[in-house]
């Protein structure tokens, strides 16, 4: 008669670390480990290539280490079953397998804290969810800030965080003399750009990893993006390589070039962990004491280590806990009212705007772009044209290797798009074209001048700026962040603003108009043309 089993111990997708709470009282006499990849969770939205095969090489991986420590592990590879959902792959196990509970820390997807209990209770097994202590503040610690607050500002919840976790601190002062080096950071580069740059150290493809990419590129073939680069890491040890190779190197410089973006440099300073850091292979405790290290050794500059340590303790954390705050209802904000479509360009890079076709040239190669790229190129010129909100927020979890839904929701629909109206930030992040031209040099190489916003070398991010602050006038010309924006507007006269208003309009019909692969993909037609 086979043993009884204890214990089904649940793993996610972004769940690959072998300290989470879930393990706490593991017995491998006694329990298991499953998982699952399921063809469903890269389609739900229109997955890139590069994403599904960080997940799925890194789940792998995990799969191995824990078999490697003695763990019975029940995983589904994709080829070796045929269940549509992972609700369904676990409901057939459970049939199956029949544990006295399931055991979980709290999925990082809203949907999953709903479906997979219901699941188990379905299938007459005890669900049991744990914190994760992956974070530095708990759901519960986060509800507690925010009670009581209309809005909610990182810079303050950054600032407890510091304290309470003894980070950057002199006795209960900020090192340093004050909590934000801003004013130290985000320069951009001259016109001899960022020079010489170490590459960043490359992970070359495993038997493993190897095997991955031919299952995406057999299974996934219609999908976006390319797997020609792939380099992530996908261990914890290919991680760990990866914040020390940062550290040495392009720390340093981080805080003062975050901001700045170059032809043909999709990483300049950045550090390429956050993809690790999401899936959990990486500890965000290592990261910053690493930092810090770096600061206390003379490696880096306080400037650039606080900036770097915000991002982590930050505003990390706080996207988090806004997400957990907020859902579900976060995902229907649309404050500004926008419903347009998400233009085909976003799947093709296929246009003749330099930043767009950068931006989205080096998130299908790599599923990467740093955040300005981000929120200052390709989500600004979603806010501009006025795309919904929740269509914007499925290219983004769609495209990039660290796209997680409690991390990804909120920046897009909170901070990007401005769709909860101001909860999260308190202005929309808004900027015509010549913002790119200060923090690149894109538009040395683009056929649309910056400076226009009408006429046949009208930069399309100028015109669509005028044509949104025309827009949202009587919401945003009496905010005390953004009054200066629209007296600049009301300098304008009113044939130039109809003539912006008519290009606009003008400039959508177009997008509308352009073949789209992704409602191609939907329907089994694939354009030969992806052109806008």
């Amino acid at each position: 008669m086979p043993r009884a089993l204890r214990h089904l111990v649940l793993v996610l997708g972004d769940q690959l670390n072998l300290d989470a709470a879930a393990f706490d009282d593991f017995d491998p006499a006694m329990d298991a480990v499953w998982m699952a990849e399921v063809g469903h969770e890269a389609t739900q939205v229109w997955s890139t290539k590069p994403r599904i095969a960080v997940f799925l090489s890194a789940m792998r991986h995990f799969r191995d280490a824990l078999r490697a420590r003695g763990a019975t592990v029940h995983y589904r590879a994709m080829d070796d079953h045929h269940a549509p959902t992972l609700e369904a792959a676990l409901a057939e196990d459970l049939a199956r397998l029949r544990p006295e509970a399931v055991i979980a820390v709290t999925p990082g997807e809203w949907r999953l804290t709903q479906s997979l209990p219901s699941t188990c209770r379905d299938a007459g097994v005890r669900w049991i969810e744990r914190d994760d202590a992956h974070f530095l503040a708990s759901r519960e610690d986060f509800a507690r800030w925010a009670k009581g607050r209309k809005e909610y500002r990182m810079e303050y919840f950054y600032r407890e965080m510091r304290r309470e976790h003894a980070v950057l601190m002199d006795g209960d002062q900020p090192a340093g003399g004050q909590w934000n080096f801003d004013h130290d950071n985000r320069e951009a580069f001259d016109a001899r750009g960022p020079g010489f740059l170490p590459a960043p150290i490359r992970f070359d493809p495993d038997a493993t990893t190897r095997e991955v990419i031919d299952l995406v590129e057999r299974r996934f073939a219609a999908h976006p993006g390319r797997l020609a680069s792939f380099d992530w890491p996908v261990t914890p040890e290919d991680a760990d390589a990866a914040v020390r190779d940062f550290i040495a190197h392009r720390l340093p410089l981080f805080g003062r070039y975050q901001d700045a973006m170059w032809t043909g440099e999709p990483w300049l300073y950045h550090s390429r962990i956050s993809a690790a850091l999401n899936l959990k292979l990486l500890d965000p405790r290592r990261v910053i004491s690493a930092a810090v290290a770096a600061w206390e050794e003379g490696g880096a500059p306080l400037a650039a280590v606080e900036g770097f340590v915000r991002q982590v303790l930050g505003w990390r954390e706080f996207i988090r806990g806004m997400y957990w705050l907020r859902m579900p209802v976060f995902l229907e904000d649309n404050a500004l009212d926008a419903h347009e479509p998400l233009p085909g360009l976003y799947w093709t890079g296929d246009t003749e705007m330099r930043c767009l076709a950068e931006a989205v040239g080096q998130t299908l190669d790599h599923g990467y772009a740093h955040h300005i790229h981000r929120l200052m190129v390709t989500g600004l010129f979603a806010q501009l044209v006025g795309v919904e909100p929740k269509r914007v927020h499925e290219w983004y979890l769609a495209v990039y290797v660290d796209a997680v839904e409690w991390v990804e929701l909120p920046n897009v629909l909170g901070m990007s798009q401005y769709a909860d109206g101001g909860k999260m930030t308190s202005k929309p992040y808004v900027a015509s074209g010549k913002y790119i031209e200060r923090m690149s040099n894109y538009c040395a190489n683009c056929p649309y001048d910056p400076a226009k916003a009408i006429g046949p070398k009208a930069c399309p991010f100028t015109t669509l700026y005028w044509d949104f602050l025309d827009r949202h006038r009587a919401r945003f010309e009496r905010h005390p962040r953004t009054a200066l924006q629209w007296k600049n507007l009301a300098r304008k006269p009113e044939a130039e603003l109809a003539a912006i208003r008519e290009a606009a309009a003008a400039l959508r019909a177009r997008l509308r108009a352009a073949p789209n692969p992704q409602t191609a993909s939907q329907t089994g037609r694939v354009p030969e043309e992806t052109t806008p």
